[in-house]
């Protein structure tokens, strides 16, 4: 009880269950015990089964993790997981949380949450594993730490004198100490290797025979005894035993069900009885398990002699579960009894529910069946592509997409009419956002426009789960992915153009909400909030939280560029006032980011520091795609109160992944953030070069108020850098075009000062007279290359492509004055 965590780790059969529940039935304090199989191998229903087993002694624990278990696993720091360990932290006294057979458990994003719960969990939790394998999360530092203790088979396995009483205190056998030393010896002390030998000693006529047998490896020990046990059984027994054995858990009416048998309470007490390897799952002994061993063995011996009652007991056993509401285990053994049509039709029913819910399991199961299941079943296509998006899988998503389209197409004069173009009508869908995730805009739109040839009113998946927490921005902020500012400008346009008329057409909202970003990026301040009241007007957008959530927050800056800081605020506000989602806990995490970088952009410190306290964030976390605005602000707020080395820490790791991810936007605002945190350090130079990486990322797609919402800062760091670098990369118009937004803009004089060469200044009053090339080089003394050479460096550093542009610009800056 003084370690974080304690494994269990041995080979089945070395007593891991029942060396921890009889150490639990000796605990003083509360434990919570969870039993895991194969089907718990999904990150929701694994921490709803802790949740629950918290529960039986604490009722009510974690109702508020609950929804947020619903968005799934983040790579980073997940909400629920913090909101577990919050709730963890409230429980007083010590308490025991035991995982059993952790070995079933191999999905990595489960694995993930462990290590965030390990290295965050309260002193007065305790978390017990037991697995057959060694654990995959890292455990090094909780060694070093004195908080990880680990059992291992070594620790099992029984010595020769526990061997000896064993036999003489829990069997009816008289054997000698030579015969127990030399079983001892033969099983290694492999407890379960010892119970199979009594149980077969008590039947067998010459126990000096039996003990011979008894040599090799373990498995071969574990196959004969149970082959020895299991034909020592009578017939009904054997039938009962074998046709139990596919269920993970079972009660009398199961059994009945499955073996057709009427005494399946009377078979499980008998076995009870004789010590024959079986579990009951609770006090009152309605349910049961049998040892992993023994199943183990029992489903072998049926799968390899009898194929045809293989699949037979696994249907009976699919038809007894479905029946009794038990669909997702139904679907299992339908799948194992080879009845695709009643498993495609069992997961056709929960569709919906199993998207929401079980997504994992969907796509395993999805997986399993032939292409031609579900052939004439265009929507567990449809949803199973959208399983694959949701869970990142693209390039299977992609795949999958033009399989399906090829597909369909071939359908067409099979299905009516309406069918066939609702089926295609939601593939072109779904190719376009294959193509969108290839940053391929106009194939987007070539396969938008077959969309709406074929599904006028829109797809389904178009506003699927617009109300829920989805973990990631790519479809809800497009210029978090989109990389060119005016090509994503005109596609916008063009798709707010067809679908802004329709009505109760919700999924615009997000385009006039990524619109408006855009154009607030451009300054173009009013259309932007023309933008954001073209959704605020629509009733069919309200209801969607992650439409609204969009919307808001750039309303909110838009009317804070105007001077309205009281509009600005109560924006915000009003939004989190107006949520109505399951998720909402997970919903306003942005919305609170927002509202802390608002507050030091109003010149208010203490707000951004309340919320830094709150949010569960640090700057040592992982950081995470999902999560880049959060992580943004809360750089932001560390800089601004002074930790400055800690902002940088994270913005760092923050410009490597949105390198890596080329994540265009948001490359820009790190930079910038950096580059004014470096010259509050002091470091000038270092600032100097993430500032100059932002001005040439940004130059192309004409980004400002990446810059302006810097504020002074940025206005001093801009002019410093103007006056320190005599060539910039970028056109001394852009940077002329920053400083002119910017607060405080510095005077003429600097923005004339040094930006042409006193040769490049004579070639341009040249221009100005008239002179070609070649008179120019006569005039100058130089070769026409040279001229050319000089000519090209002043169309880069006005901003400009030929000579009357030249001479417009040179007029704007007073060049030739």
């Amino acid at each position: 009880m003084k370690a974080k965590l304690t494994l269990v780790s041995a080979q089945a059969g070395y007593g891991k269950t029942t060396a921890l529940s009889t150490w639990v039935r000796q605990c003083s304090s509360p434990v919570a015990w969870i039993s895991l199989d194969k089907q718990d191998n999904d990150w929701m229903q694994f921490w709803r089964y802790v949740l629950a087993s918290i529960r039986e002694t604490i009722p009510g624990f974690g109702l508020a993790v609950e929804p947020l278990l619903e968005t799934g696993p983040s790579v980073s720091v997940e909400p629920a997981i913090m909101a577990l360990l919050n709730e963890l932290d409230g429980l007083t006294g010590e308490w025991v949380i035991v995982l059993d057979d952790y070995h079933m458990i191999e999905f990595p994003a489960i694995q993930q949450s462990m290590i965030c719960l390990l290295e965050h969990l309260p002193p007065h939790i305790h978390l017990y594993i037991a697995s057959r394998t060694d654990l995959t999360i890292p455990t090094a530092r909780l060694l070093a730490q004195g908080e990880y203790h680990r059992i291992s088979m070594q620790d099992l396995c029984f010595q020769l004198d526990e061997g000896l009483a064993f036999f003489q205190e829990t069997t009816d056998l008289s054997l000698t100490r030579e015969q127990v030393t030399e079983l001892y010896h033969q099983t290694e002390g492999w407890i379960s290797g010892l119970q199979l030998a009594a149980i077969s000693l008590k039947r067998s006529d010459s126990v000096a025979e039996t003990l011979h047998q008894f040599s090799g490896q373990q498995h071969h020990i574990a196959d004969y005894l149970l082959e020895e046990i299991f034909h020592q059984q009578s017939e009904p027994m054997r039938a009962f035993l074998l046709e139990t054995s596919i269920l993970s858990r079972m009660n009398h009416e199961v059994a009945q069900a499955v073996t057709g048998q009427p005494n399946g309470q009377e078979q499980f007490e008998r076995l009870e009885q004789q010590n024959l390897f079986i579990i009951p799952l609770d006090d009152h002994r309605n349910w049961y398990r049998y040892h992993h061993l023994l199943a183990d063995f029992l489903q072998q011996l049926l799968f390899r002699n009898d194929r045809d009652r293989w699949m037979r007991v696994h249907h009976r056993a699919a038809k007894w579960l479905e029946d009794h509401g038990f669909d997702e285990e139904a679907v299992e053994h339908y799948l194992e009894a080879e009845q695709v049509a009643d498993a495609v039709r069992l997961i056709e029913a929960n569709l919906h529910a199993l998207l929401q819910s079980k997504s994992v399991a969907l796509h395993r199961w999805v997986s399993r069946l032939p292409e031609n299941a579900f052939a004439e079943k265009p929507r567990i296509e449809l949803f199973y592509i959208s399983v694959l998006l949701g869970v990142g899988l693209w390039e299977a998503a992609s795949n999958r997409v033009r399989q399906a389209t090829v597909r369909f197409q071939a359908m067409k004069g099979i299905w009516s009419d309406a069918e066939w173009n609702e089926a295609i009508g939601h593939i072109y869908f779904f190719c376009a956002v294959t193509a969108y995730l290839q940053k391929d805009l106009e194939q987007t739109s070539a396969y938008f426009e077959l969309m709406e040839s074929c599904l006028p009113e829109g797809s389904f998946f178009q506003t699927m789960g617009r109300n829920r927490y989805q973990g990631y921005d790519l479809f809800d902020d497009h210029l978090a992915f989109i990389q060119d500012l005016h090509e994503g400008h005109a596609f916008l346009l063009k798709w707010i153009a067809v679908w802004g008329q329709k009505d109760n057409y919700p999924f615009v909202g997000l385009l006039y909400a990524s619109c408006s970003k855009l154009l607030y990026e451009w300054d173009r301040l009013e259309e932007a909030e023309w933008n954001v009241n073209q959704v605020l007007g629509r009733q069919d957008m309200h209801p969607f939280a992650r439409i609204m959530i969009q919307i808001a927050i750039s309303a909110s800056r838009i009317q804070q560029a105007l001077g309205h800081p009281e509009r600005a605020s109560g924006i915000l506000a009003q939004l989190k006032a107006q949520i109505d989602s399951p998720d909402y806990e997970l919903l306003i995490l942005n919305v609170d980011a927002e509202q802390a970088c608002l507050s030091l952009r109003q010149g208010s410190l203490e707000p951004a520091l309340e919320w830094l306290q709150r949010c569960g964030l640090s700057h040592t976390d992982e950081v995470s795609l999902s999560r880049v605005q959060e992580h943004l602000a809360l750089a932001r707020v560390l800089a601004a109160g002074e930790r400055l080395e800690d902002a940088l820490y994270i913005l760092r790791r923050l410009n490597e992944l949105l390198t890596k991810e080329d994540r265009l936007r948001d490359r820009i605002k790190v930079n910038l953030l950096m580059s004014v945190t470096l010259q509050r350090l002091g470091r000038t130079e270092a600032a100097f070069v993430q500032l100059e990486t932002a001005l040439q990322l940004a130059e192309p797609g004409g980004y400002v108020r990446s810059f302006v919402d810097e504020g002074a800062k940025m206005t001093d760091l801009l002019a410093a850098y103007m006056k320190a670098r005599h060539t910039p990369p970028v056109s001394l118009a852009y940077i002329r075009q920053l400083l002119q937004a910017l607060p405080g803009s510095p005077d003429t004089e600097l923005l004339r000062k040094d930006i042409l060469t006193d040769q490049e200044t004579r070639i341009l009053r040249l221009i100005a007279g008239g002179l070609s090339n070649k008179e120019m080089a006569h005039a100058l003394n130089i070769t026409g290359e040279t001229v050319k050479s000089h000519i090209k460096n002043i169309y880069r550093k006005l901003g400009v492509k030929n000579r009357i542009q030249a001479l417009q610009r040179a007029a704007e800056f007073m060049l030739l004055h």
